[in-house]
């Protein structure tokens, strides 16, 4: 039954890996991976044919002391990461929203303000800089989504455009990982208390500056950004201007970043302070003017409710399978170590532990993993996997290789995978183009951080 469990999660990664090919929303095999993985567990805790762990390594199992309180050990093991789980979607449902709101009124449409170079050089470094702060507030998921929106107001051949959107992907990427709100993999490692939002800024945004600065300095030496752009100079004049932009906007963004102050001042779980700041958000958006004699019938367009029915759902969902799986995963007591029971993920760290006795180049591996297969799933394991303290190097140093090992393949991160959806980059190009640019900065970075963790501090 063990072997069982971890044949179907392995099923299920690859399917969520083969997204594309097979032409199946990643959402559909995460969803059933968890199901299927639960009831598994279930029926074999019940049958008595294997135990389960907690969190504070308390083994559960049918046959040992009463039934009643075996059961009910089982059932908090399930609530309790299921809660975990929780923490994380309203989160994200919290930012996904205000993001949203911000983009109703049209607020990104003010960075396009910023912006006003013709010369390639100056507008690669300006996009790129706009791009590494604002996903470290935004996530690099839509920060990428932004930018490249932008990027098609001002440029028109879309064969210079990609080079810029292919370098927005490594600006973004290097930006989210310094920030516990800048990626949903450190967003998960700040709630689990893996990290703490002081922590992760100091030890990771050294190297992440690296990993933005190396690939744009290569860059800017390369023929392509030599020159002026061809920009469209109509397109100031067709956008639309709302007064409410800059307001929600910057109260949008404030918002955000108000939220890790939040848990500092309160200790309470980051998604309350996300609550609080989608409330108030919220509460101003239903009571600003976006044009001059607005009226009532016209509320509906710029209104929270609106914004909800923008939020990718299936993302949502996705998250809630693929982390309940490893959940599961974690769950099973699979083997022993020091004569003490373990779950099958904390089993496995022991072994890559003796097969690969440095964990800084095991973390190395996992940022090119990270490349092939979605960085979520590989994070979501290494928590289960390893039980250091809140802010361990190991922990930085796994959200900044998970954060932008994922540059080096276009399908590698959530970005990437947008700005090939919006400009329909090939799959080839970005591996000839652009990938040995995005090594060159994650091997910077890496390299930064060994450097300063093992010599500096």
């Amino acid at each position: 039954m063990e072997a069982l469990l971890i044949v179907l999660f392995v099923i299920g990664y690859l399917s969520i890996t083969l997204e594309h090919p097979l032409k199946l929303d990643k959402t559909v095999p995460a969803l059933l991976m968890a199901s299927i993985m639960w009831a598994l567990l279930a029926i074999g805790f019940h049958k008595g044919w294997f135990s389960v762990v907690d969190g504070y390594g308390s083994i559960f199992n049918i046959n040992s002391g009463d039934i009643h309180q075996q059961e009910h050990g089982f059932e908090n093991l399930l609530l309790h990461h299921l809660g975990k789980t929780a923490e994380i979607l309203v989160f994200l449902i919290g930012a996904m929203t205000i993001v949203e709101l911000i983009d109703l009124h049209k607020g990104f449409d003010v960075l396009k303000d910023m912006v006003k170079t013709k010369s390639k050089f100056k507008l690669l470094w300006l996009t790129g800089i706009i791009g590494f702060i604002l996903s470290a507030v935004i996530d690099n998921l839509t920060a990428t989504i932004v930018l490249i929106s932008l990027l098609r107001k001002l440029i028109i051949n879309r064969e210079e455009r990609i080079w810029y959107a292919s370098l927005i992907i490594i600006a973004t990427n290097a930006g989210g990982a310094w920030s516990p709100i800048g990626d949903v993999t450190t967003t998960m490692l700040w709630i689990a208390k893996k990290v703490s939002a002081v922590g992760l800024t100091t030890h990771i945004i050294i190297p992440a500056i690296l990993c933005f600065v190396v690939p744009y300095a290569l860059a800017s030496r390369m023929k392509i950004f030599k020159g002026n752009v061809e920009v469209d100079e109509t397109s100031n004049e067709e956008q639309q201007k709302l007064l409410s932009s800059k307001t929600m906007l910057w109260m949008g963004l404030g918002a955000i970043v108000f939220v890790p102050i939040f848990k500092t001042i309160t200790h309470l779980p980051p998604y309350v302070g996300m609550m609080l700041s989608l409330a108030v958000v919220w509460l101003v958006s239903e009571y600003i003017h976006p044009e001059d004699n607005f009226d009532s019938s016209k509320k509906h367009s710029y209104s929270a409710q609106k914004a909800l029915s923008k939020i990718e759902i299936s993302s949502i969902l996705f998250f809630l399978g693929i982390l309940m799986s490893v959940a599961a995963l974690e769950s099973l007591v699979f083997g022993t170590i020091n004569g003490q029971e373990v779950g099958t993920l904390r089993y496995a760290a022991e072994g890559i532990s003796n097969a690969i006795p440095n964990m800084d180049l095991v973390v190395i591996l996992l940022g090119a993993l990270s490349a092939v297969i979605d960085n979520v799933p590989l994070v979501a394991a290494s928590m289960g996997m390893y039980t250091y303290e809140l802010d361990n190097p190991i922990w930085h140093f796994i959200a900044y290789s998970a954060g932008t090992g994922g540059s080096m393949l276009i399908i590698g991160s959530a970005a990437g995978v947008a700005a090939m959806g919006m400009e329909k980059i090939d799959f080839i190009w970005y591996l000839k183009k652009i990938t040995w640019l995005a090594f060159a900065g994650f091997i910077a970075g890496a390299l930064a951080f060994i450097a300063i963790e093992h010599f500096i501090r």
